[in-house]
């Protein structure tokens, strides 16, 4: 099954955070290039045409956040929408990271 069709499962911080090689495989799951800051989270910055259209993309992550019960941390520049994922809970990443970048990706489109 692909990352896309999963679905984030709650994390109250009972597994070990990725290790590089999880990371790596993960990664190469995503339609796109995702960034990776100390191990413990990805990231990546989409460009829109506008403020208008960088706002509708938030308000699609905001709503698939809250049906995945996973919630990205967004930085939002006018035109640019930086979203950083990382399961708060184990201090790194989690399969519900890359679940959701999946599924970021897919709003992209």
């Amino acid at each position: 099954m692909n990352l896309y069709d999963k679905k984030c499962v709650p994390c109250e911080g009972w597994v070990n955070p990725f290790d590089e090689a999880q990371i790596k495989t993960h990664l190469s799951q995503l339609r796109s290039k995702w960034g990776v800051l100390d191990a413990t989270k990805i990231k990546k910055e989409f460009k829109f045409k506008d403020f208008r259209e960088a706002m509708i993309f938030v308000n699609k992550v905001a709503e698939l956040a809250e049906t995945e019960g996973h919630h990205p941390d967004i930085h939002i520049s006018y035109d640019k929408i930086i979203i950083e994922l990382w399961t708060h809970a184990i201090r790194g990443l989690s399969e519900n990271d890359f679940i959701m970048a999946a599924k970021i990706e897919k709003l992209k489109i």
